[in-house]
């Protein structure tokens, strides 16, 4: 594919990190919300977060051939996650409770709500 789209592999390797990026903070983004919309804690989410850390770090050494077997980049990898996918929760649950609870709470912010006066 060099030369027809691209001019280098380096521009082709920045394009492949750049979607497998957005593909993961999108996956934990939705996973987030996803165990926001089932009334799930937060744990689930911490969970969710574990095993899209496990398919980013496959994605990373199969696509770039970065190590598979890291806890180092395991760890940042899931921190990451989860730092998208606790903002999608709490986004999600924000809107849970202002909409279904409308005479007991409104929104204060994109992430929280509080009881009405």
């Amino acid at each position: 594919m060099q030369g027809l789209f691209f001019e280098s592999d380096t521009t082709v390797r920045m394009v492949l990190r750049f979607l497998v990026l957005l593909l993961g903070f999108w996956t934990a983004w939705r996973s987030g919300r996803a165990a926001a919309e089932n009334w799930q804690g937060y744990g689930t989410v911490f969970v969710y977060a574990l095993g899209l850390g496990f398919a980013m770090r496959f994605l990373h050494f199969s696509l770039f051939g970065g190590p598979f077997i890291s806890p180092f980049f395991y760890i940042i990898d899931v921190v990451l996650l989860l730092v998208w996918a606790l903002v999608g929760f709490q986004a999600r649950r924000a809107t849970q409770m202002v909409d279904n609870y409308y005479w007991l709470y409104e929104r204060t912010s994109y992430l929280s709500w509080k009881k009405k006066d």
